[in-house]
């Protein structure tokens, strides 16, 4: 990761004047978070992500490709990137403007409202569209569950029984599709305890539809009423399983990680993570 310190204010103003003049008199705010990218909302309506780790300039572009494709069929907003800043010698990396989305992180005010499931099962089905050839392909999200088999071998109890149904499930045998591919409490936003928007499209990438509908033991405090809304063959939903279940325990790992002081730890996301265990352990009991 590159030092917040070095990506500041000063920096972006001069990107902008140099690049995106006419973007270069917005208002400026940092926002707080981020994983890859260092953000700031740019005026009202535009955001702006530079990059701090290796692998995030080739994630901007890839959003800055495919995201105006699908993006305007989506029934919640998301950012849709609107520009696109070349590597420089001042800044050797690409960097993206994309439209802001307003609302509040979920670790930060989790999603509470019975209607939230329908919306999210509305934004995922019209997501969830076979995607183009030469839509890309995320080795850690768009693979069968199996390739991460002996990830989990410490669990016990209910939660080794689901691990186990949902490498039991069979493969993924329909095209692949658009997922979103990181759908947690920190990549969707609310509004007075409604799901109100979807962020961070880093992770994109066209494969199982299960990944994405982990987010339904993620984010959801009553998981069934999602399956409600969403057709899903129950082999999917064994797997989307898996998949929370993987992805829980490593929300929990950055959230000890944050409350321990360590760098790249976020302690908001624990009380999320945990409470996706409480959901998963109920499943099989």
């Amino acid at each position: 990761m590159d030092d917040l310190a070095t990506i500041d204010e000063a920096l972006v103003r001069s990107l902008l004047r140099d690049r995106f003049p006419d973007l270069a008199g917005l208002e400026l705010r940092l926002v707080d978070g981020g994983w890859d990218n260092r953000m700031w909302r740019l005026g009202e309506d535009l955001a702006l992500r530079l990059p701090r780790s290796e692998r995030a300039p080739a994630l901007l572009e890839r959003e800055h490709h495919w995201i105006p494709t699908f993006a305007a069929g989506l029934p919640l907003p998301v950012p849709v990137p609107v520009r696109l800043g070349a590597p420089t010698a001042r800044f050797p990396k690409s960097w993206l403007v994309t439209t802001w989305v307003e609302g509040t992180p979920a670790d930060l005010a989790p999603i509470t409202r019975p209607r939230s499931a329908e919306a999210l099962a509305g934004f995922l089905t019209a997501l969830h569209k076979p995607a183009p050839a030469g839509a890309p392909r995320n080795p850690d999200r768009n693979v069968p569950l199996a390739a991460f088999a002996a990830d989990l071998d410490g669990l016990s109890g209910p939660l080794r029984e689901v691990w186990d149904d949902a490498l039991a499930a069979p493969e993924w045998d329909g095209p692949a599709v658009w997922c979103h591919g990181d759908l947690h409490v920190a990549n969707v936003v609310t509004a007075e305890g409604a799901l109100s928007g979807v962020v961070d499209f880093g992770e994109l990438g066209a494969g199982d539809p299960a990944n994405d509908l982990a987010a339904a033991w993620l984010l959801l405090p009553d998981p069934d009423v999602f399956f409600k809304h969403y057709d899903a063959d129950e082999n999917t939903v064994r797997r989307a399983r898996g998949w929370a279940l993987r992805r829980a325990l490593g929300l929990r790992q950055i959230g000890i990680a944050g409350e321990e002081g360590r760098t790249g730890g976020k302690a908001t996301w624990r009380p999320a993570a945990e409470a996706a265990l409480d959901r998963l352990r109920l499943l099989l009991q």
